[in-house]
């Protein structure tokens, strides 16, 4: 049996711009993708602590040391500059390593820098 669990997360992310014109995703700096190991295209979760808006995208690479988090497209009318996500991306995995498993977490401060992160 496999089981769907937390993978990586960004929490605190403060959005930092929006673009309805763009064809959808969400921008992420760089390094933040990283520290969280998310990866370029990876589907992802998204919950804006504003409003109570969850949606699902895709993550997209921004400026490495930028701070970027960048509401595209549709979900531009989702969020504003200066809301803060919870950015979730989830695995499958076998029910024997459940026990063993440990998400990448990122809590983010001001200007989305990372205060906190732990890692599987």
């Amino acid at each position: 049996m496999r089981v769907h669990l937390l993978k990586s997360k960004l929490h605190r992310a403060t959005v930092t711009g929006a673009s309805l014109d763009y064809e959808g995703s969400l921008t992420i700096a760089e390094d933040l993708i990283e520290l969280a190991g998310l990866l370029p295209y990876e589907k992802i979760l998204c919950s804006n602590m504003a409003n109570g808006a969850r949606w699902e995208t895709y993550v997209i690479v921004g400026p490495r040391g930028s701070g970027a988090i960048e509401l595209n497209g549709a979900v531009a009318r989702l969020g504003q500059p200066g809301d803060r996500l919870t950015i979730m991306a989830f695995a499958e995995v076998e029910a024997t390593s459940v026990s063993h498993w440990k998400p990448q977490v990122v809590l983010l401060g001001p200007g989305n820098h990372p205060v906190e992160a732990s890692h599987a």
